[in-house]
């Protein structure tokens, strides 16, 4: 080994140690930390769903589609984007949890008036015995009688009927069946109890009071407030009370809109009032009263 490298001019050993020197080069990578993390911070991947294709075109297009959209411009193929997740097996939008109560509501109206129908039927083909044969005939008897319950029953569903007629019809409202019916009258309404709860923020003697509570608010179609009560305390009774008060000065909210009245004449909300010590008033739309758990104020 010693007589190879002895053997070997100066001109290969300048070659071979130039070939180590570049492969030791090639394996070395100089990157700026700061800068390759700011790549990362910077530049931002800008995602935008979107449902339904538009005839409209804009001069001016805020983003790339995969087909014309009203803002947005075109790209190529129309692709449609595929998800690995299953298809679900229901397909469901804004209003269908109010939909479906809505549906289930009327479908029990509809057994009801379907089981009026049949009683008045019968009793029709139920003729009135003559009340000198009810004596010597059991038949006349028996048929007298039958007749006689089925007049109860049809006095008794009519006036259920009737009762259930002339009650308000009331709809529950929570972050899953708001949709786009209710969607900007709560808004509208949340703003000014907000408004309200932030300008006068709840104090006794010079103190004020910070923490959470629920509320629950029975809205009627005019827009005032046929109710307010506090579902969970948020462990003071004055700041219960003053948010209850708040609630009442908020109203009224403005008269409900055609489509909401053709749906009900009252709601029912259950919303987290949130006093801080920013001195501002947060409220948000509560899925139920019960699985809402809050945090006491310190």
């Amino acid at each position: 080994m010693l007589r190879f490298f002895k053997s070997l001019s100066t001109l290969q050993w300048a070659l071979g140690l130039s070939v180590l020197l570049h492969a030791a080069l090639l394996t070395v990578r100089f990157v700026d930390p700061e800068g390759f993390k700011r790549v990362f911070e910077d530049t931002t991947l800008d995602v935008i769903l979107v449902n339904a294709e538009s005839d409209e075109k804009p001069v001016k297009a805020q983003a790339l589609a995969q087909a014309t959209l009203a803002g947005g411009g075109e790209a190529e193929g129309k692709r449609i984007v595929s998800t690995p997740l299953p298809p679900a097996p229901v397909e469901a939008q804004g209003d269908s949890p109010v939909n479906e109560n809505q549906r289930r509501i009327d479908n029990m109206m509809e057994q009801q008036e379907q089981l009026l129908a049949q009683v008045r039927q019968q009793l029709a083909t139920i003729p009135k015995v003559d009340p000198q044969k009810l004596a010597d005939d059991p038949e006349a008897r028996a048929q007298e009688e039958r007749r006689q319950q089925l007049s109860k029953l049809l006095a008794a569903i009519e006036r259920r009927v009737e009762e259930e007629n002339s009650r308000p019809r009331k709809r529950y409202l929570s972050p899953a069946t708001l949709g786009t019916t209710y969607a900007v009258y709560y808004d509208e309404m949340r703003r000014k109890i907000e408004a309200e709860g932030t300008e006068n923020f709840p104090h006794v003697a010079g103190r004020k009071l910070y923490g959470e509570l629920l509320m629950a608010l029975l809205i009627n179609h005019d827009g005032r407030i046929l109710d307010a009560r506090v579902v969970h305390s948020s462990g003071d009774r004055n700041l219960d009370r003053l948010a209850a008060l708040i609630a009442s000065r908020a109203a009224p909210f403005g008269n409900f809109t055609s489509a909401m009245r053709k749906d009900t004449d009252q709601f029912d909300v259950t919303a987290r009032f949130k006093f801080t010590r920013d001195m501002t008033l947060e409220t948000t739309l509560q899925a139920d009263q019960l699985s809402s758990t809050l945090q006491q104020p310190r």
